[in-house]
């Protein structure tokens, strides 16, 4: 089974080293190139390569981890999917920049965090992002946790638990099973129309939660 990551940030970056530990491997890419990410590589040792964004879409299992302005142009212009899983990493949300106007508005509650909910009228952002990889089969999960902890699954004596949802039974069971053998809990929340706005970030009742399975 293959891994693609679109996308190289926290997300991308320490899902990978996730993946790598357990001797799953990946290709990593970003809008910068594959030079780019030779470093990043290096890092993560063997089981990790760099490729183009072509390259990581073409994998069994696609991971999108790209800011949530940026999906459109990261996916535009890729072949056809062709009912692969595409995994849904992405929350809508906008990240500030440190001498952002925004992150003095009174008006947004998350300002101070240095992120701005971005406003989908009454759709969660899971439908949305579905329009950007049509014929795939999506399944939203690894959105929901601080990032930086993704490359420690085990903890505290246990697992840490991974929500996820989607609308194809198959391809739950495929991303379940990668939960799996990355060393989370995998917990089902149903449909995308479910769970989805369940563990998204940043109004989810579940979002940030850190549980752990022991």
């Amino acid at each position: 089974m293959s891994i693609g990551i679109i996308g190289s940030g926290a997300l991308g970056s320490n899902a990978a080293r996730a993946f790598a530990a357990k001797g799953l491997d990946v290709i990593l890419s970003n809008s910068r190139g594959p030079e780019s990410l030779a470093g990043l590589v290096r890092e993560i040792g063997p089981h990790a390569k760099a490729g183009t964004i072509a390259e990581a879409a073409g994998a069994d299992i696609v991971l999108v981890a790209v800011p949530w302005v940026h999906i459109q142009a990261a996916l535009h212009g890729l072949p056809a999917w062709n009912g692969r899983i595409v995994i849904d990493g992405t929350n809508a949300v906008e990240f500030l920049a440190t001498d952002s106007p925004d992150r003095n508005e009174a008006s947004n509650p998350l300002a101070a965090y240095g992120i701005k909910a971005i406003d989908l009228g009454s759709r969660h952002s899971s439908a949305v992002f579905s329009e950007f990889v049509p014929g795939a089969r999506v399944v939203k999960a690894f959105n929901h946790l601080d990032v930086n902890v993704l490359p420690e699954p085990e903890t505290a004596g246990g697992k840490r638990v991974l929500f996820y949802s989607g609308d194809d039974v198959a391809a739950k069971g495929a991303v379940r099973d990668l939960i799996e053998t990355a060393g989370f809990f995998p917990i089902d929340l149903g449909t995308l129309d479910v769970g989805g706005p369940l563990a998204g970030l940043p109004f989810g009742t579940l979002a940030t939660l850190n549980l752990v399975k022991i």
